[in-house]
C-alpha cells in the first residue's frame, strides 16, 4: 500500500522528534549545587558545659547565731549590702532567764569560795578534815566550770552588738528587728568578697576531665556579655538533690549578683584535627562521613568525629587537602552524584 507523502513526512518527523528526545534524556545528567571549601587542619577549644547559680563558697561565709535565747532589739543590714570589717550587722539582747542563770553562777562561785576558805580555817584549827577541805576546792572548782560555759554561750551579756568579721555582702537574713531568738538559731550570714562563686553542676561522667584551675566562660542565662572565671573547686561526691558533681567557679569581683543564674563553659583541652564546619559532617544513615569533590562528583570520606561544637567539628580521616570540602548540601548528595559548586 502507498502510503501518501505527507503521512510519510510525518511520521519521518515524528520518529525523529522521538529519537532526539530520548538521547537528551540519557546524555543530560542532574547535578546539586552545593558550597565548597579548602579543608584545613587546626585545632578547636573542648569544653564541659554546665548550668548554676551565684551562690557563697562553701568556705567563705560566716553565719551568726546566739547559743542563749533572745532578741533581736535592731537589724542594721538587708540581703544584699555590702558590708566592712567590723561594721555593726544587728543588736542582741540576752533573754532574762539566760542573765538570771548566769546571776545564779556567779553567786554559786563566790558562796563556794567563801565555804573554801572556812573550811581551810577550820582545818587550821583542826576543826575540819581534810577531805572536807578537798570537797570544798572541788566546788569551788564545779563552780568556775559551769560559770566559764555561760560566759562562752554569752549568757552574762545584757545586749551585744554583731559585727562584719570581713568585707563582705550579706546574703540571708533570717530574722527581722524585734524577733525572739531561739538558743543556736541562725540571724544572718555574711559572705567574703570574693567568697561568692557560681556552684554548676557536671555529669559525673565528665568530672575527670574538670580540673581546679581551668579557665572558664560565664555567661547569664538572660544573656549579655561572657565573663572569664577559674574552676575553684571540683566535688568528689554527687550533690544529694541534682546528682550532678558540683564545680565551683570564680568570677569578678562584684559583676554578679547572688541567685543569678548561670551557663558556665569549662575549658578542658584543644582537640587537633581536620576543623570542618558542623554542617559538613553527614551523620545521618550510618557513620559519619563527610563529602568531598573529585571529577565533578560528590566522593564520600569516613570520619570520625572527635568534637563537635557550635564553632565547628574536629575530625579524623583521609581528607584529601586537595579537593574541596562540601558544605551546603553534604545531606543532599550521595556518593558517586554529581555537583556542581560554589566557593
Amino acid at each position: 500500500m502507498r502510503v501518501p507523502l505527507g503521512l510519510s513526512i510525518a511520521l519521518a518527523l515524528s520518529g525523529c522528534g522521538a529519537g532526539g528526545t530520548r538521547e537528551a534524556a540519557q546524555t543530560a545528567v542532574p547535578s546539586v549545587l552545593v558550597s565548597t571549601i579548602t579543608p584545613a587542619q587546626g585545632s578547636l577549644l573542648q569544653t564541659v558545659t554546665a548550668y548554676g547559680t551565684v551562690a557563697p563558697a562553701l568556705n567563705g561565709t560566716r553565719t551568726f547565731s546566739e547559743a542563749q535565747p533572745g532578741q533581736i532589739t535592731r537589724l542594721m543590714v538587708a540581703p544584699g549590702t555590702a558590708v566592712r570589717r567590723g561594721q555593726p550587722l544587728a543588736s542582741f539582747a540576752t533573754a532574762p532567764a539566760s542573765r538570771s542563770l548566769y546571776r545564779q553562777a556567779v553567786d554559786a562561785l563566790t558562796t563556794a569560795r567563801k565555804q573554801r576558805a572556812t573550811t581551810a580555817q577550820l582545818l587550821s584549827q583542826q576543826l575540819a578534815t581534810q577531805d572536807q577541805l578537798v570537797q570544798a576546792e572541788k566546788a569551788v572548782s564545779d563552780a568556775q566550770t559551769s560559770l566559764a560555759a555561760l560566759q562562752a554561750d554569752g549568757a552574762g551579756s545584757g545586749e551585744q552588738t554583731l559585727t562584719a568579721p570581713f568585707d563582705g555582702v550579706v546574703t540571708t537574713v533570717s530574722v527581722a528587728q524585734g524577733d525572739r531568738t531561739q538558743a543556736g538559731a541562725p540571724i544572718l550570714t555574711v559572705a567574703k568578697a570574693g567568697g561568692i562563686v557560681i556552684t554548676a553542676g557536671i555529669d559525673p561522667s565528665e568530672r575527670s576531665r574538670v580540673a581546679v584551675g581551668q579557665a572558664a566562660s560565664i555567661v547569664r542565662l538572660s544573656g549579655g556579655t561572657p565573663l572569664a572565671g577559674r574552676v575553684l573547686r571540683v566535688s568528689t561526691a554527687l550533690n544529694a538533690r541534682t546528682r550532678l558533681v558540683d564545680v565551683d567557679v570564680t568570677f569578678p569581683a562584684g559583676r554578679l549578683l547572688p541567685g543569678e543564674g548561670m551557663q558556665v563553659a569549662i575549658a578542658t583541652g584543644q582537640i587537633v584535627g581536620w576543623v570542618v564546619p558542623h554542617r559538613s559532617v553527614v551523620t545521618a544513615g550510618g557513620p559519619a562521613h563527610v563529602f568531598q569533590v573529585g571529577g565533578g562528583k560528590a566522593v564520600a570520606v569516613p570520619v570520625t568525629v572527635l568534637l563537635a561544637s557550635d564553632a565547628g567539628d574536629v575530625v579524623s580521616g583521609t581528607i584529601d587537602p586537595r579537593r574541596r570540602l562540601i558544605v551546603d548540601g553534604a545531606y543532599q548528595v550521595s556518593d558517586g552524584a554529581a555537583v556542581r559548586w560554589t566557593r
